[in-house]
C-alpha cells in the first residue's frame, strides 16, 4: 500500500480503513463522507480483509482513519476531529513540499 495511504503526490488525504458487515465502519463511513465533502478533501476506503498489510496493521482497530499516510483515529471517528485536522491550520494541514 506505501504510497496509496496518501504519502503520494494527488494521493487521496483520507483513508477509511474497514471491512464488510462492521456497524462501526459503516458509520465512520458517514462521518468521513460528510466531513470531506465539506472540506473539499479526497478519500478512499479500503478493506482490511483484502489486504495483508493492512490486516496485519488495523485488523483489531477497524474502522481506521488514516489521514495524510498518519493514524487519525480509531474504532469511532469524531466527526469534529477530522475536520480541525483537515483544516488549513489543523495539524495534518498540507505541510510545504507534499
Amino acid at each position: 500500500m506505501g504510497d496509496e495511504l496518501g504519502e503520494a503526490e494527488g494521493a487521496p488525504r483520507v483513508v477509511l480503513v474497514g471491512r464488510q458487515g462492521c456497524h462501526l465502519c459503516d458509520e465512520a463511513r458517514d462521518v468521513v463522507r460528510r466531513v470531506t465533502s465539506e472540506t473539499g478533501t479526497s478519500w478512499v476506503e479500503r478493506d482490511v480483509d483484502e489486504d495483508p498489510e493492512l490486516l496485519a496493521a488495523y485488523s483489531d482497530q477497524v474502522p481506521v482513519v488514516l489521514v495524510d499516510g498518519e493514524q487519525h483515529d480509531f474504532w469511532r471517528v469524531d466527526e469534529h476531529r477530522l475536520r480541525a485536522a483537515l483544516s488549513p491550520g489543523g495539524r495534518w494541514g498540507r505541510r510545504s513540499g507534499r
